[in-house]
């Protein structure tokens, strides 16, 4: 990818010497490990607002299943998955058996 584009920012020289210092420690260009942090920076952030869009979607079909009663209570749901538990058991110890 070409690079044509200049970034600049202000720091302290503390940080800057420490950061050089551990780049050609690393035999990197310091900038190289900067277009890297940015592009994890970039990743991490789009990541986060997938998964906020994913929650928020998520939380919007419960609130609409609830609205139309198809949600079920807690007990309802504990029933249920506690009758498949047995299923399931029983299955794994004809397969043992």
């Amino acid at each position: 990818m070409a690079k044509d584009a200049v970034f600049t920012m202000k720091l302290e020289p503390q940080l800057r010497d420490a950061f050089i210092a551990e780049a050609q420690a690393v035999d990197r260009p310091a900038s190289q490990i900067v277009r890297d942090l940015m592009r994890d920076y970039v990743q991490r952030q789009r990541d986060q607002r997938d998964h906020d869009a994913f929650v928020r979607a998520k939380v919007e079909a419960g609130r609409r299943d609830r609205v139309a009663g198809l949600d079920q209570s807690n007990d309802e749901v504990e029933a249920e998955f506690a009758t498949r538990r047995l299923a399931l058991e029983g299955k794994a110890g004809e397969v043992r058996g």
